[in-house]
C-alpha cells in the first residue's frame, strides 16, 4: 500500500442537519476537506443498520446499509417531504439521539416510500435482482416489525425456524413492509455509490470496516442457521467475546453466535466470499475487525454472564483467505490484530500479507496485554496501519490525562519533549506517527481536534452513551485543514 494518511470519522459523526451524519452535502464537503488537507484515505465504521445498543458492530444484516444515513435532502428537493416535516429530526449538533431517530426518522422514510415507490419501481426491481441478500433481509425486518421489534429469539417458532408455510404467509401478509425495506436499501446504495465515486474522483480512498461476526438478531443468522453454532431450536451453543484483560476484568461478552467453520468449509466458504465481494463493491480497502479470531476464536458457553469461562478454539486460518483470494483476486485488506497476540496469530498475519495495526496508546499503557515494544513507532514495519487510537479507545487527549504520571513521563521521554504544553501534546504524538515507516497512518478526527474523553466514540463493555459523537462544521476549519496539510507534507504523506 502506498504511503499515505487519512482520517477516521464515521458517517454518523458528520455535521448533517437532521440529527445524525448522513450521505448529504456534509459528506461531500468532508471529502473536499480531506482533499484540501492532504489526506488520501477516509476510514469509517461499519455501515450496517443498527439496533439495540446502537453499535455498528451489531447489525441486522452483514450486507444492508443503515437507513439513518439516507439523506432527506433529495426527498425535500423532489417535493416528497417538506423541510418543516424533516425539522422534527433536528437535534444536538454534538451528539446523536438514537431514541428520537427511531421514533421520527422511519415515519418520514415511510412517507417518502409511499409517495415515490411507483417512480422508482423499475430501478428498485433491478437493484433487488442484483442483491441476492435483499429478500431475506427485507422479510426479516418486516417480520421483526410485526413482532413489535422483538429479537429473533422471541418470534413465533414457525417463522423463527423458517418453516415454508410460515415464510409464504408472512411474505404475502407483509408485502408492503418488505417493499419499504427494499426501497430503503435501493436509496441507500444509490446515495453511497455516488459519494464513493465523488471521493475516488478527488483521490480519496474509502476504508470500510466489517465486524468478524454476525449479530444474533440478524437476517444472516435467520437465513443461514447452518453456518452458525446453534442447537436444534436455533439457540447459540456458544457465543463470541474476549477474555479478561487490563481493560476489562470480566472480559467482553459480545453475545454473537460463533461460526460453524466446518459448515463454511463444506461450501468452499461461499458466504464469506459473497460478503467480501459485497464489501469491495462498497469500499476501496476493507478493515476486518478482530482478525485474530480467524486463527483462534474465544468461545463462551451460552448463558454465561461474563466472558471469564471461555476457551480458545481453532479457526479456519489461511484456508479462508486463500479461498477468498482465489475467487476475488488480491484485494486491499487491513487486519485488526489488536489484543493478546500469539505466535500463531503473527504467523496468520504474515502469511496473509495484509498490513496489521499498531495503536500508539498501547505502547505506553501498562493495562495492555501485548508487547508494548510492538507499538512503539521506531519498531513499526512499513506494511502496517498505525493509529493514535481506535473507536474503542479514549481520545488521545483524554488518554494523556488518564494514564499514570510515570506513563506520561515515559511519553515525554520517548518524544524527547519536556516543554510542549499538555494542551498541544496530541499534535506531537500525531507527528510521531506520521513520520514513522508505516505505510498507512489514520488519525481519528477527535485526536486532530485535541478533544477530551467525553468525545470518544465507544467505551467497550458498556451500554448507553456510545456511538453518538459528532463533529461540528465550525471544527472543520480552514486552520485545522492547513495544520493537517502541513503535517502530511512534512512527513511525505501527501498524495
Amino acid at each position: 500500500m502506498k504511503r499515505g494518511a487519512g482520517v477516521l470519522l464515521h458517517i454518523s459523526s458528520l455535521p448533517s442537519r437532521y440529527g445524525i451524519g448522513c450521505l448529504d452535502s456534509s459528506a461531500y464537503r468532508f471529502v473536499d476537506f480531506l482533499k484540501a488537507s492532504g489526506q488520501s484515505f477516509w476510514q469509517i465504521l461499519p455501515l450496517g443498520q443498527t439496533g439495540y445498543g446502537d453499535s455498528p458492530y451489531q447489525s441486522f444484516s452483514a450486507f444492508a446499509g443503515n437507513p439513518y444515513f439516507i439523506s432527506l435532502d433529495g426527498f425535500i428537493k423532489d417535493g416528497i417531504l417538506t423541510e418543516k416535516e424533516c425539522r422534527c429530526c433536528e437535534g444536538s449538533v454534538r451528539y446523536v439521539d438514537y431514541d428520537s431517530l427511531y421514533r421520527k426518522r422511519y415515519k418520514l422514510l415511510r412517507k417518502a416510500y409511499k409517495a415515490c415507490r411507483s417512480a422508482y419501481r423499475s430501478d428498485a426491481e433491478s437493484f433487488c435482482t442484483d442483491s441476492p441478500w435483499l429478500s431475506d433481509y427485507a422479510l426479516f425486518m418486516a417480520v421483526k416489525d410485526s413482532f413489535g421489534g422483538a429479537p429473533l429469539s422471541q418470534w413465533d417458532r414457525d417463522i423463527r425456524m423458517r418453516e415454508p408455510d410460515a415464510v409464504k404467509m408472512y411474505t404475502e401478509r407483509l408485502s408492503d413492509d418488505i417493499g419499504f425495506y427494499s426501497f430503503l436499501q435501493y436509496v441507500f446504495f444509490r446515495q453511497w455509490s455516488a459519494l464513493r465515486a465523488y471521493a475516488n474522483g478527488k483521490g480519496i480512498r474509502i476504508i470500510g470496516d466489517i465486524p468478524i461476526y454476525a449479530a444474533a438478531d440478524s437476517a444472516d443468522v435467520w437465513a443461514s442457521p447452518q453456518l452458525f453454532q446453534l442447537d436444534s431450536e436455533r439457540i447459540p451453543s456458544a457465543v463470541a467475546g474476549c477474555p479478561p484483560d487490563g481493560f476489562a476484568a470480566d472480559g467482553q461478552l459480545w453475545g454473537n453466535p460463533l461460526y460453524d467453520w466446518e459448515a463454511h468449509r463444506s461450501t468452499g466458504y461461499s458466504w464469506w466470499i459473497s460478503r467480501m465481494a459485497h464489501c469491495f463493491r462498497l469500499y476501496d480497502v476493507v478493515r476486518i475487525d478482530h482478525f485474530r479470531g480467524f486463527d483462534e476464536y474465544y468461545s463462551i458457553p451460552y448463558g454465561e454472564s461474563t466472558a471469564r469461562n471461555g476457551s480458545w478454539k481453532k479457526g479456519p486460518s489461511m484456508e479462508l483467505f486463500n479461498a477468498i483470494e482465489a475467487a476475488l483476486g488480491r484485494r486491499d485488506v487491513i487486519a485488526e490484530d489488536l489484543g493478546f497476540v500469539t505466535d500463531s496469530v503473527r504467523k496468520l498475519v504474515k502469511d496473509s500479507g495484509f498490513p496489521n495495526m499498531r495503536v500508539l496508546q498501547f505502547a505506553f499503557d501498562s493495562r495492555d496485554t501485548g508487547s508494548s515494544t510492538d507499538y512503539l513507532p521506531h519498531s513499526y514495519p512499513e506494511n502496517c496501519a498505525v493509529y493514535t487510537g481506535t473507536h474503542d479507545n479514549s481520545t488521545i487527549a483524554g488518554w494523556l490525562k488518564a494514564i499514570t504520571p510515570a506513563e506520561r513521563n515515559m511519553v515525554r521521554r520517548y518524544l524527547c519533549d519536556r516543554h510542549t504544553p499538555d494542551s498541544e501534546l496530541h499534535l506531537s504524538l500525531i507527528a510521531l506517527l506520521l513520520r514513522s515507516r508505516a505505510a498507512l497512518c489514520i488519525i481519528p478526527m477527535q485526536d486532530w481536534l485535541g478533544l477530551p474523553d467525553s468525545c470518544r466514540m465507544n467505551t467497550p463493555s458498556t451500554l448507553g452513551g456510545n456511538w453518538r459523537w459528532r463533529v461540528t462544521r465550525q471544527e472543520l476549519s480552514d486552520r485545522l485543514c492547513r495544520t493537517m496539510r502541513r503535517f502530511t507534507e512534512i512527513y511525505g504523506r501527501s498524495p
